[in-house]
């Protein structure tokens, strides 16, 4: 049986949970306030760190799940991710609205990724 290790855990929630090589990532949110795109560049830089804590990258994301507060967005953030996304290596990915968990939040991104 495949052991499940937990990165960065806390009472509600774990940061990194990993399984048979596989990486799953808390929602990330950006800084309140800020623009979408900000927002959206945070979420990623936040992805980023936590998948290399877990010893993986951007080219193994699998599958990525984005909310956004307003669909109205969905250009400004594409625009980030669209510049972010390594050629090739596009995941699996779905984008929807949904009321996050404050007001200020605009974007979520939830990330399943390949260990290296």
């Amino acid at each position: 049986m495949s052991d499940i290790n937990r990165h960065d855990t806390g009472q509600r929630m774990s940061q990194i949970v990993t399984h048979n090589g596989t990486i799953y990532l808390a929602g990330q949110v950006g800084n309140p306030g800020d623009s979408v795109a900000d927002q959206t560049r945070t979420c990623l830089e936040k992805v980023e760190t936590l998948l290399a804590e877990a010893g993986s990258d951007a080219t193994r994301i699998l599958q990525c799940v984005i909310w956004l507060a307003d669909m109205a967005d969905f250009a400004e953030m594409n625009a980030v991710w669209d510049a972010w996304v390594p050629e090739g290596h596009a995941p699996a990915r779905a984008c929807g609205e949904a009321k996050l968990a404050t007001p200020a939040y605009k974007v979520e991104l939830i990330v399943t990724a390949a260990q290296g």
